[in-house]
């Protein structure tokens, strides 16, 4: 199996996992993320997971400017209906992330580390963009994706007609994965810090 190279030039995302330590999964906690996580966790690389990626990314900088986050510490409150576009996928990239879990999270040990309902889904009147709520302090950041600024490349929607065909060749399929993969490179190594693509307000 080989990702592209790039995957492994995206920002990581460190956290500190109270439960990681208390079971010996790391022994002081930390756990530190890389892009290819998510996507082994989607099964594939695309802009929607690129974009959740750098959305908790950014809501757990904001939220904890001097120190890795806290995994388990932080709320997530989705701004869409959970069947609603690509509004679960974007949330189980937040589940990996940041341990805040729907209903079928887990249930914790003792009354602690409770990762159950700690991601709710919303409706419309949540708001546009994802909120994250620090658990211990109520901090509050909104955070939302535009990804206008980081545009398809020309001719994407023909390549992706020629790879899907079913008489499509080798090549067909690997020009269409390569100007796909493209504009996911562009998401993470240009535009991770870019404040109009990554759009994070305090709440």
């Amino acid at each position: 199996m080989a990702f592209p190279d790039f995957f492994e030039q995206a920002p990581r995302i460190a956290t500190r996992d109270p439960l990681a330590a208390l079971l010996g999964a790391s022994d002081d906690g930390v756990l530190v993320y890389g892009y290819a996580d998510a996507v082994r966790l989607a099964g594939h690389s695309c802009p929607t997971v690129a974009g959740a990626y750098l959305m908790a990314r950014a809501a757990l900088r904001a939220l904890y400017p001097d120190q890795p986050a806290e995994r388990g510490g932080v709320a997530v409150r989705m701004g869409a209906p959970e069947h609603e576009g690509t509004t679960g996928v974007i949330a189980q990239v937040f589940t990996l992330l940041t341990g805040a879990a729907a209903g079928n999270g887990f249930h914790g040990i003792g009354g602690r580390y409770v990762r159950q309902g700690l991601l709710r889904y919303a409706g419309a009147s949540e708001g546009a963009g994802v909120r994250f709520v620090r658990r211990d302090n109520g901090a509050s950041v909104r955070v939302a994706l535009d990804l206008s600024r980081v545009p398809p490349a020309p001719g994407l929607r023909e390549r992706m007609a020629e790879a899907l065909a079913p008489d499509a060749t080798p090549a067909a399929r690997q020009t269409f994965a390569g100007l796909w993969q493209d504009r996911v490179r562009r998401l993470l190594l240009e535009h991770a810090d870019d404040p109009q693509v990554i759009v994070v307000e305090p709440t």
